[in-house]
């Protein structure tokens, strides 16, 4: 997860992209790289299991 959330972080400074928060750490399980417009979730195995936020998204409603 650090190697990936490493290199993302430098491929959008790479490309004029200066992410605006960076929150979370390996060991949680769970980062996140803010870009104001877009958020950049990277989570674990386990914590994608847990939080099964695709599943949250099946649930919502759809607008139009």
């Amino acid at each position: 997860m650090k190697a990936l959330f490493s290199e993302l972080i430098k491929q959008l400074k790479d490309n004029g992209m200066k992410p605006y928060r960076k929150e979370g750490t390996p060991e949680s399980g769970w980062m996140i790289i803010d870009m104001v417009d877009t958020v950049i979730h990277i989570l674990s195995r386990e914590a994608r299991e847990y939080y099964a936020i695709e599943a949250m998204w099946e649930a919502a409603p759809r607008l139009g």
